[in-house]
């Protein structure tokens, strides 16, 4: 079979940031405030410093106001959470965004639900996850979102589909595989655990895979799956191992390009969303 085809994420995304963009510009005029999103950061890990850059250069792109939090390394548990519960107090800021890993002396999860839910843009706290697997309003988890609207942009719809999502984060796998539910596909969990890891991508239309380099093989790929690699390692080397599963999948994501713009495109859609919720502002 042919080769497959790629699913641009760069190019939706932009299309995504340009209508959020307006969207903003709408609601600023309307309100004279402009929505902004507090980005937290803990430390100075350089991945972490360039991916609160990236998105605060995007803030700027789509008319979104920007607030920077660093705190030091050593930050303690009750510092973050402090800091977090005073970015939800403000009316002036909308969204927040605590950029992980924040150091194994935090507790990640405090932090996260420190987080109002109505600020909650990331789609990190126990609410977010409750709301996206119940199929309320509320914010999703942002990889997962992007990824979904991929498959639309592409047309593939989930329903009566063999999904399989490689790993079980809170932040990406869990609500990916329960997005895909939603949606009326046949859902399995795959993780560091399973035994032939093989065997259970073999059977999936839809593949998710996010877990440690190249965890998906080409020759497990199924004829005509579509494969999304929600992972990013060193040399531009995804979780799926592209050369040999573009050679059996219909659709794929490439590394980078894929879901990464997505992400960040959902997280300023949810933003402006956020910002006109608390500025009762309906149908912007």
């Amino acid at each position: 079979m042919s080769q497959a085809r790629l699913m641009d994420g760069t190019a939706l995304a932009r299309r995504i940031i340009e209508e959020t963009g307006e969207r903003a510009a709408v609601l600023t005029e309307q309100t004279g405030t402009a929505p902004c999103l507090a980005t937290v950061l803990v430390g100075e890990d350089p991945a972490s410093v360039t991916y609160v850059r990236m998105k605060q250069n995007r803030c700027r792109t789509a008319g979104i106001a920007s607030r920077h939090v660093a705190l030091p390394a050593a930050a303690t548990t009750g510092e973050l959470v402090g800091t977090i519960e005073e970015l939800s107090a403000d009316p002036g800021v909308h969204g927040i965004l605590l950029q992980h890993p924040v150091g194994d002396h935090i507790d990640e999860r405090a932090a996260f639900e420190a987080i109002a839910p109505g600020k909650d843009v990331d789609g990190v706290t126990f609410a977010s996850f409750a709301t996206m697997s119940f199929g309320l309003p509320g914010f999703v988890s942002c990889t997962p979102g992007g990824i979904m609207r991929l498959l639309d942009a592409y047309g593939v719809d989930p329903a009566g589909k063999r999904a399989v999502v490689v790993g079980r984060s809170a932040i990406l796998g869990k609500p990916a595989g329960m997005l895909l539910l939603a949606r009326d596909a046949t859902v399995t969990y795959c993780h560091s655990r399973t035994q032939d890891l093989s065997a259970a991508v073999r059977e999936a239309d839809i593949v998710v895979a996010v877990g440690r380099p190249r965890i998906v093989r080409g020759q497990d790929i199924k004829p005509g799956a579509v494969v999304i690699d929600a992972g990013y390692n060193a040399g531009n080397v995804g979780d799926v191992d592209f050369g040999s599963a573009v050679e059996r999948a219909s659709l794929i994501t490439p590394v980078p390009g894929g879901v990464g713009p997505m992400t960040i495109a959902t997280l300023l859609e949810q933003t402006v969303e956020a910002a006109a919720r608390q500025l009762g502002v309906a149908g912007v």
